[in-house]
């Protein structure tokens, strides 16, 4: 009788410890909806953690407890955008920018100098009628 008691006060141990690490999981992909500054696990939002410890007690998924809040608050409550539709894009394009700035960058590290600089035009710079522009300047004092 003893053995059993020991061997269900350790599997409740363990399933708890399992059930803490899966709402610490949730609380932590989830924003808190009383100001929306940060997730639930930061920020300390006590009716969405009762109302999440509650869920997963119950037997719900992570996955289950998502969808609940999604449903309820929109995909604004997702820590994380979903990586669909346009959110897509919001994953993607700071990977985008960063290789092009990288490529900017070793461009114009490679460049040589002397392309940089400005080309000097060799032209004849005299005036056409500089001559007859110069006597009657003479002519008028």
């Amino acid at each position: 009788m003893n053995r059993i008691i020991t061997l269900l006060s350790f599997f409740s141990i363990i399933f708890a410890q399992e059930e803490n690490k899966l709402i610490m999981d949730i609380e932590k992909s989830l924003m808190a909806t009383c100001c929306w500054y940060g997730t639930v696990y930061d920020h300390g939002n006590k009716e969405m953690e009762i109302e999440i410890a509650g869920m997963v007690q119950n037997g719900k998924s992570k996955v289950e407890v998502l969808k609940y809040f999604t449903d309820k608050y929109g995909e604004r409550v997702l820590a994380s955008p979903v990586v669909e539709g346009f959110n897509f894009f919001a994953w993607l394009a700071p990977i985008f920018i960063s290789i092009l700035c990288f490529i900017i960058l070793v461009t114009y590290i490679r460049s040589p100098e002397g392309t940089i600089k400005a080309k000097i035009i060799d032209k004849d710079l005299s005036i056409k009628y500089s001559d007859q522009i110069e006597k009657e300047l003479k002519n008028l004092d």
